[in-house]
């Protein structure tokens, strides 16, 4: 399944963006056990496969589109500022009509990187950022 590539293409690089930062971001990615230190900024990322299509009447093309999600935690009571900067390095970091490749298989970012609705909690405020992607194979 090409979702797991798409995955690892996009989280890779995520990982390689957030070990650049001063300091460093740590990533809670899907099912991988993860402790937030208190007062941490850190990040959540989350792939969502949407349904897989196939546009040939022989079955061989797919096409795989979905959401990848960037969630930005920091703490509660430091106003948004900070989540709102990693959003805008976020979407320089994902570009409108970008293109990751491994092997044989090219994703899409097929929609601008955008906010999504802010949570407040007790101790963090969760600013969620998301773009849409598709990948075709033959």
């Amino acid at each position: 399944m090409s979702h797991k590539t798409i995955r690892s293409l996009f989280e890779a690089r995520l990982a390689d963006w957030a070990k650049l930062k001063k300091p460093a971001l740590r990533i809670a990615f899907q099912n991988v056990s993860f402790t937030p230190a208190t007062n941490e900024t850190y990040l959540r990322a989350f792939l969502m496969p949407a349904g897989t299509g196939s546009d040939d009447l022989a079955g061989d093309h797919r096409a795989y589109r979905g959401l990848f999600q960037i969630t930005i935690v920091t703490p509660a009571g430091g106003g948004s500022g900070t989540g709102e900067g990693l959003a805008e390095e976020l979407a320089a970091l994902f570009p409108l009509n970008d293109r990751l490749s491994q092997g044989d298989l090219t994703v899409l970012v097929m929609t601008p990187v955008e906010l999504g609705p802010q949570q407040q909690e007790d101790t963090s405020y969760s600013l969620p950022v998301s773009f849409q992607y598709r990948a075709d194979t033959f």
